[in-house]
This record gives structure tokens, sequence and C-alpha cells, in this order.
């Protein structure tokens, strides 16, 4: 029996706690709250009138619509018109919320389905946004594709590397969820020398059945290599954001493993080379970095969820 699509994001989120995974973040007290005891409602109504005068919504999604539901990633630029993607939605598997969506959108707000993903073999639940290069668009789902078994587990989901042209022509480069090549692409492609570089947050050759995560390079032939597959313990497991490239060297992060079990910074050469930069956990240096770097002048700089002094996460800056 098939699960809802959500389904697999709380089973998932619960997977990662249950593995030594995070925990919910403590909200820090509403300030509109505390100002609505304080103020007259009116006073308040105003305030939201005139914030932000130049704001204005483009387009709303419908929950459950063809038109796509919950853009987790950014928007691209191409030539004047917006591209992005949509996590559930589309014209597939409705009742089970869709597999997501691929769409463009005017400035004035005119939205169009370039792709609905099917689950397999094209994919389902594209996370990230896209890349364009040379004026075809590329990205990856954490689902579906040609060994995608939403309905069995939701820890193996397979998910694919994906073109998709500005007229809605869509192509599988890659399945995932096949031997070790990986499992659930949650992070975007980078491309270096007509290379595509991502990560996969489970499968892999390491850390048992459903592995620690991947780093892998594809090429727009289809060949698909794994260039590392994490260890844990002794490497990183588990990562979440996407790669970025630094004068030919890859620097990405892992939300889990490292020396003390809390993430970690690491390079990766294209030839597969990785080493470690720094494990969090060891004091208040934070822990959990589930974001992509940064590189300013040599210098990488990036984001924890948790940790540091007063346990809310950290900004830290690392020279390689």
């Amino acid at each position: 029996m098939r699960l809802p699509a959500r389904a697999f994001v709380i089973a998932a989120l619960g997977f990662v706690a249950g593995c030594g995974g995070l925990q919910s973040p403590i909200s820090a007290p509403s300030a509109m709250t505390h100002a609505s005891a304080m103020a007259p409602a009116r006073t308040i109504v105003h305030h939201i009138r005139t914030a932000s005068p130049s704001y204005r919504v483009l387009y709303s999604f419908h929950r459950s619509g063809n038109d796509g539901e919950i853009p987790y990633a950014g928007l691209i630029d191409v030539k004047g018109r917006l591209y992005g993607t949509t996590r559930y939605g589309g014209t597939y598997d409705p009742s089970y919320g869709g597999n997501g969506t691929v769409f463009s959108i005017s400035t004035a707000g005119r939205e169009h389905v370039l792709h609905s993903f099917g689950g397999r073999p094209d994919g389902a639940y594209p996370d990230a946004g896209l890349i364009d290069v040379k004026g075809a668009l590329y990205g990856t789902t954490s689902g579906g594709g040609a060994y995608g078994n939403e309905g069995s587990s939701p820890y193996r989901l397979g998910g694919t590397v994906f073109s998709v042209s500005t007229a809605g022509t869509e192509y599988v480069l890659h399945s995932f969820g096949n031997a070790s090549d990986g499992n659930s692409p949650y992070a975007g492609l980078i491309a270096a020398k007509g290379t595509f570089y991502g990560t996969t947050s489970t499968g892999g050759s390491g850390c048992g059945s459903y592995g620690c995560g991947t780093v892998f390079s594809i090429n727009t032939t289809r060949k698909e290599r794994v260039l590392h597959s994490f260890g844990g313990d002794s490497d990183g497991a588990r990562p979440h954001a996407s790669l970025i490239d630094v004068k030919g060297t890859l620097y990405g992060t892992t939300g889990d493993g490292g020396r003390y079990g809390l993430g970690t910074v690491f390079s990766i050469s294209a030839a597969g080379s990785e080493h470690v930069l720094h494990s969090f956990g060891s004091g208040s240096d934070g822990n959990r970095p589930y974001a992509s770097l940064i590189d300013e002048n040599g210098t990488l700089y990036g984001t924890t969820i948790a940790g540091g002094k007063h346990g809310s996460g950290t900004v830290f800056a690392l020279k390689p």
C-alpha cells in the first residue's frame, strides 16, 4: 500500500532523529504576539498594511493542484522568465498530493507547468532548485525514478537527475537506488567544466543497509560516478546541501557524522579524494550544518542549525 507523499517526509525526519538526528528547534516567543497584547489592534493593522508597499504576490499555488504545491527551492532567471520546482502537486497521483512539478512564471504572474513528475520512471519530489546550462534546466528529485520504491520503504526513495527544456521536454539522466550509487538527492546540482556534481543524503557503500550518502558526478551523456561514499564517524554522513566549487576543489557539509557525530565540513577533488576540514560538536563550535557554504576570498562561511554558545546555532568561518 502506497503512503501519501507527505508521510515520507515525516517518516524520513523520524529516521534521522532515531539515528542521532536533529531535534525540533525551540521557537522564540513571537514578537507580533507580544505586540498584540500591548498595542491597539488598529495600530497593528496600519503597520501591516504599510510595511511593504512594493510587495505583491505574483502567483498562489493551489492545494493538491495541477499547477504545483509547496515550492521548497528558489527561482532562477533565464532570459527574463523565472523557473522553479514544487515538491508536490502536478497532474500525477493527485490523491497522494502529487509528485511535484517544474514550472515557469513571468514577472507579470503568468504561471505555466513545464513538467509534472510521475514517480516512476521520471522522478518525484524535487526539493532543490534548478540550474541553467546553455538554455537547458537541470535538477534532482529526492524520490521516484526507475528504482524508487516509495510504497515499501520511506528510506529508499530512489531519486533522479533530470533535465527539462524551457519548452517542457523532460529527460532522466540517472535514476538512483541501483546498487551503491546513492539514494535521495535532496540538494541541487552544480556544473563545472561540463560535468555535474551533487550529493545524495543516503545510499552509497558506507554505514550499513541505508548508507550515509554520497558525492557523485554525472555528465550529459548519462555517465554517473560515485566520487565518495560517506562512512559516518570517520568522514561525515547524510549531506543535505549543494556543493560549491572553489578553483577546482569541491566543498560541502554533512548534517551528521564526523568525529563527534554532529556534522562536518569537507573537501573533495573531482577525482574523489575526500578530506574532513572540521568535525562539529567538540565544544561551542555548533552542530548540524544543513546548508551550503560560500567562499569569500579563500575563506568558507556557513551556518549550523544547533549548538554554539547558546545552543541555537552558529555562523562560522573556516580557512581550508
